[in-house]
């Protein structure tokens, strides 16, 4: 029997760290528990009235954040608080797969505006790896607004 997974990320900014997973991935900020919210609702926004309305102080509110695949088909990725710093490379990264199907320079050229969208959400480029078949059909190296590394694949 296969297991559901969460992956978790540490995070000084669990909130801002998981606005830009959900506009990568094309995720949603679930609602607060039992509150059913209108299509058009700021789910952030009711959170932070939720979390005010049962009393967590204000400066315990960015502590963590989560976002879902609105499908159901892709894991939760939570967000928590935590107070150091990243210090060395991630041993785990996320391969975002953004030219699926896709071959040689029209390959690389989705990669390539892929990468200027997520740069301009906060991702930093670091290098580009040419295809090398049959080994690799080529990718870029990012990292995101924390200096996590993920790969555009």
């Amino acid at each position: 029997m296969s297991r559901h997974i969460q992956v978790t990320f540490d995070a000084h900014d669990p909130r801002a760290l998981s606005s830009f997973w959900r506009d990568v991935l094309g995720y949603v900020h679930p609602g607060p528990p039992g509150v059913d919210l209108p299509e058009d609702a700021d789910p952030l926004a009711a959170w932070d009235d939720f979390l005010a309305r049962v009393g967590v102080p204000e400066e315990q509110r960015n502590t963590r954040s989560a976002i879902e695949d609105p499908d159901g088909h892709g894991p939760r990725v939570f967000f928590q608080q935590v107070p150091e710093d990243k210090v060395a490379k991630n041993r785990l990264h996320l391969d975002v797969r953004a030219a699926p199907g896709l071959q040689g320079e029209e390959r690389m050229a989705a990669l390539e505006a892929e990468c200027d969208r997520l740069v301009a959400l906060g991702a930093t480029r670091v290098r580009r790896h040419e295809p090398a078949p049959p080994m690799s059909a080529g990718f870029i190296v990012m990292t995101d607004p924390e200096g996590n590394e993920f790969c555009l694949d």
